[in-house]
C-alpha cells in the first residue's frame, strides 16, 4: 500500500506547474467588465435613474467596470520580475474594485435571501468569488 501512494506522489509531482493558468480566470473577468463598461457608455442618466442610482454613482460604476477591467489585464501584463512592484497592486485593487462592483449588482437585485443569490444568481457569484481571488492572491496566482 504504502508503494502505491508513494507511486501516486511521484505521479502527482511529476506533471508540470502550468504557471500562467491564472489568465485562464482573469481574461473572462477582464471581457466581462470591459463590456459591461463600454455598454454604458455614453452616459445616459436615465439609464442611472431607472436602476434607482444618482448620477455619481453611474459615473463611479462606468469608471471602476473600465478601470477594473484595465487594471485586471495590465496587473497580469505587469507580472514580470521588473514590473511585479506595481503589477500586483493594480491586480489587486482591481480584485477589490470587481468585488465591490458586483456586490452593489446583487444588491440592486434586492434577493429575497442570501440563499436565494447563492442558489439563483450564479453567475454574479462566480464574478464576485473571481474578484475576491485576485483581491487576495493579487499576481501569486
Amino acid at each position: 500500500m504504502s508503494s502505491k501512494l508513494g507511486s501516486f506522489k511521484t505521479l502527482i509531482s511529476s506533471i508540470p506547474e502550468f504557471c500562467t493558468s491564472h489568465w485562464l480566470l482573469r481574461m473572462p473577468l477582464v471581457i466581462i467588465f470591459l463590456q459591461q463598461g463600454l455598454m454604458k457608455l455614453p452616459f445616459d442618466l436615465d439609464e442611472a435613474s431607472s436602476y434607482g442610482l444618482p448620477p455619481l454613482v453611474w459615473w463611479i460604476v462606468i469608471a471602476g467596470e473600465l478601470g477594473a477591467g484595465l487594471g485586471l489585464l495590465l496587473g497580469g501584463l505587469f507580472n514580470t520580475k521588473v514590473l511585479a512592484w506595481i503589477g500586483d497592486p493594480i491586480t489587486r485593487f482591481s480584485g477589490f474594485t470587481i468585488g465591490c462592483i458586483t456586490t452593489g449588482v446583487i444588491w440592486i437585485g434586492e434577493p429575497e435571501s442570501f440563499l436565494d443569490v447563492l442558489l439563483y444568481d450564479n453567475l454574479h457569484v462566480s464574478i464576485w468569488v473571481g474578484g475576491l481571488f485576485f483581491a487576495l492572491r493579487g499576481n501569486r496566482a
